[in-house]
């Protein structure tokens, strides 16, 4: 059996639906053929069991034509009933039988053999009845046994036989029939099968054929005609939506390469002229004024800083939206987190007053990702905030929101200020690779909340982080603070 199974597993497709096919056609029209066979078969029995019981003799024709002597004795009474034409009764026999067993056959050739059913109607133990029995010369028969009613004092019953021949060849013939027809209907369901497999498998093999010039070509461009709203037509619209997802990722890919090639090309210019402008001074023995030199140190500093926090950003937009950096999703305390961030602000800006009214308001979400982000936030404040100026942090229920007082994003600039590496014109001569804000959005994007930054009123932007949780941390889960 598991070696059929492996055979059958091993045919391509189309020839194991084709014999699917023919398979469950066969088994229907032979399902239907043995149903028809038994009601044609039950039909003629109840045909025969009326030409018995309408074929009995009248009971006093019975009394008449027999010698109650010769029925004791087994012996044959007469050999025909007077007044029935024979050639209507072919090969039908009528035998009386006693109810110990013996019997006289009044018409036919042969007589039956008696069974237990016939002497019990005989005594009166049982009505007419039905049943198969055999003659002398081993023929199976069909028997109607009644008891003689109008002489209940002999205790006599007569049984009407006929051949069961009568039935069998019909049943013969039509058995015969029906497994041409069952022949013919396999064949014809296996050339079906064939036909309905080529035509229904022909969706698939486009696909197959668009999925190996993708494979072959990488033209993630090939669509496949979508027709109807079948199993075939959605497996083909996820192919083009697949393809489409595909090409769309290449070209964001390609898009962040070609970008991070551009923000990695101006500190690495400065940079390798820093480093130049050094070893000049260092080959050909003229000195570099303290002043300039440590100014060239500084800028050298910096733009390895620059790159430095450049490449930390691009390693956390590479990584996959599910989350794949190594931290786990936790309960964390997003106040603790927000109290974390702005004292690391502080650092970087002494001389601005940063204030914050935090809520106590629990998250799920990545630790480091979470604080990363609120930092970034903070650092576009205080980047932009005046000298001497304040920072507003807000947290409730939920709801952080952090406004400076500095210039502002111009309203045409508001909708580009989460896109990779886009950086205000007003903005490109500070330090920054544009990176922080899509950093932003992809993590609280990821903690199934949002962010906004619009212009604040007086002056100034605020930004705004919306993200899912409670007040009071899950009772099964302690909270996680930073």
């Amino acid at each position: 059996m598991n070696g059929l199974l492996r055979r059958f597993r091993g045919l391509p497709l189309r020839s194991r639906l084709a014999l699917l096919v023919a398979t469950a056609v066969a088994l229907a029209v032979a399902a239907a053929a043995v149903t028809c066979w038994f009601v044609v078969r039950n039909a003629l029995l109840d045909s025969l069991d009326d030409a018995l019981s309408s074929n009995r003799p009248k009971p006093g024709e019975v009394i008449q034509q027999i010698d109650i002597d010769a029925v004791a004795g087994g012996a044959r009474c007469l050999r025909e009933i007077p007044g029935r034409d024979q050639s209507d009764l072919y090969n039908q026999i009528i035998q009386v039988v006693a109810k110990n067993g013996t019997n006289c056959v009044i018409l036919g050739r042969q007589s039956i053999k008696v069974s237990d059913t016939d002497t019990s109607v005989a005594a009166r133990d049982r009505t007419a009845t039905y049943h198969n029995t055999t003659a002398a010369n081993g023929e199976k028969y069909r028997v109607y046994t009644y008891p003689l009613e109008d002489y209940p004092e002999l205790r006599l019953a007569v049984s009407v036989a006929r051949p069961f021949s009568e039935i069998d060849d019909t049943l013969d013939n039509l058995a015969l029939i029906l497994l041409l027809v069952a022949g013919i209907g396999v064949l014809g369901a296996g050339a079906a099968g064939l036909w309905v497999a080529r035509t229904g498998l022909r969706p698939v093999d486009r696909l197959t054929e668009a999925v190996e010039h993708v494979a072959r070509t990488e033209d993630l461009g090939l669509r496949i005609p979508v027709e109807g709203d079948d199993e075939i037509a959605r497996l083909s619209e996820s192919f083009n939506s697949m393809t489409a997802s595909l090409a769309s990722s290449r070209d964001l890919q390609q898009q962040l390469i070609a970008d991070a090639g551009h923000e990695l090309r101006t500190p690495l210019t400065s940079l390798r002229t820093n480093i130049e402008l050094l070893a000049r001074s260092e080959e050909t023995g003229r000195a570099i004024p303290p002043d300039d030199r440590k100014a060239l140190l500084a800028s050298v500093t910096a733009q390895m800083t620059e790159l430095a926090v450049l490449i930390g950003d691009l390693q956390e937009l590479s990584r996959p939206d599910t989350g794949a950096g190594g931290a786990k999703v936790q309960v964390v305390a997003l106040h603790d987190v927000t109290r974390t961030a702005i004292e690391r602000a502080r650092l970087r800006g002494p001389e601005l007053t940063i204030t914050a009214e935090l809520a106590p308001w629990y998250v799920r979400v990545e630790p480091p990702a979470l604080e990363r982000a609120i930092v970034n936030i903070l650092d576009n404040a205080v980047k932009f905030s005046p000298r001497g100026g304040t920072v507003e942090v807000t947290l409730d229920r939920g709801r952080l929101t952090v406004r400076d007082h500095g210039p502002g994003i111009p309203a045409d600039e508001l909708p580009h200020v989460f896109d990779r590496f886009w950086r205000s014109p007003s903005a490109r001569s500070l330090p920054g690779s544009g990176l922080g804000l899509s950093i932003v959005a992809r993590t609280v994007r990821q903690s199934g909340g949002e962010v906004t930054l619009e212009a604040a009123e007086g002056g100034g932007t605020v930004a705004t982080m919306r993200l899912p949780g409670a007040a009071t941390p899950p009772p099964e889960t302690p909270a996680t603070t930073i």
